[in-house]
């Protein structure tokens, strides 16, 4: 991989990440003042906001980063060997500053404070097996499409999982350690309070181990090539 190509990666995975987070929390400020006091109405217009611009993003920035915009994903790439640990390492920085950025961008939009530290405390043992299960499911449903020879289905099939694990987690689904981050600079719907994002990130982590226990177990034998298969084929484009 040479430089011009991480570059290019890099670049992909900071502005992927920065849209998601922008439209994780601009569609949640934006439904606390359309459906105020409604929690649920607000949460179904978050979910499905989230589901339908998370698929939009991925056929975005898919071709060029295989649209990780997650540290876990990127990792668990890595350990099956579809992506270098160097890149790897890489992405991580580019998806927190992106979703930081994003997440500043969406204050803004809204006329609110670029930053505004969350108040919102999401840390319960409840939470935290819910951030397992949440992780658990992405990583699955994105490596098992990628070894069924199904990747093209992903932006949809991710999509469709983050806004039904918006109701089925009683966290609403994070299941994601850069966009964590990102959601505790902003004191609105989507927002996390500091001190619950460390019990968060460790939650998610565990969730992408056991993924990664489980996919090893479901899909053995697959080559790296095979590996790097993420969103897009990556052999088939400027990808990874």
């Amino acid at each position: 991989m040479d430089e011009a190509q991480l570059w290019r990666r890099l670049v992909a995975e900071l502005l992927g990440s920065a849209f998601l987070a922008a439209v994780v929390i601009g569609s949640g400020i934006a439904a606390q003042q359309l459906s105020p006091g409604n929690v649920g109405l607000e949460l179904l217009e978050n979910a499905a906001a989230t589901a339908a611009g998370l698929y939009a993003i991925i056929l975005m920035f898919g071709p060029v980063s295989g649209a990780h915009f997650n540290p876990v994903v990127s990792l668990v790439d890595a350990a099956f060997g579809g992506l270098p640990w160097r890149a790897a390492a890489a992405y991580l920085p580019a998806q927190v500053v992106g979703c930081i950025g994003g997440a500043i961008v969406a204050n803004l939009m809204f006329s609110r404070a670029a930053v505004s530290i969350s108040t919102h405390d999401r840390a319960s043992a409840a939470h935290f097996l819910s951030e397992i299960v949440a992780t658990l499911g992405l990583i699955l449903v994105i490596f098992a499409l990628a070894r069924s020879a199904r990747s093209r289905s992903a932006p949809a099939a991710v999509g469709a999982y983050i806004g039904a694990a918006y109701f089925f987690t009683s966290s609403t689904s994070f299941a994601n350690p850069a966009i964590t981050v990102g959601r505790l600079f902003s004191n609105t719907f989507a927002g996390i309070a500091p001190s619950s994002v460390p019990s968060f990130i460790v939650a998610q982590v565990i969730g992408g181990m056991l993924a990664f226990a489980v996919i090893k177990a479901l899909y053995p034998g697959v080559t790296p090539r095979e590996a790097s298969d993420i969103i897009f084929p990556h052999h088939e484009t400027s990808s990874p």
